[in-house]
């Protein structure tokens, strides 16, 4: 594997993990009153766009990265629609 390809990955899995704690915080506190709607709307949306591009030019990091991005992100997403507080 190629030292760009690393760089990368490692690049993807702390921007990814990042949205850890907000996710656990949420389902645990069953409150995300205090986070945007619209924010998360349009991340989830660019992580969409980013993963198309990523598939189109066969990158991996890209792939694999906004694949548990928009996971995370996303499951934000459905807890901000769902506690609605």
């Amino acid at each position: 594997m190629e030292a760009n390809t690393i760089i990368g990955l490692i690049a993807g899995f702390c921007t990814t993990v990042a949205f850890l704690p907000q996710v656990i915080k949420t389902w645990k506190t069953k409150s995300a009153k205090d986070l945007s709607l619209g924010m998360y709307s349009i991340f989830c949306t660019g992580i969409v766009l980013w993963l198309t591009y990523g598939i189109l030019i066969s990158d991996l990091p890209i792939i694999l990265t906004n694949i548990a991005s928009l996971t995370l992100a996303s499951s934000i997403l459905y807890f901000k629609l769902r506690f609605k507080n």
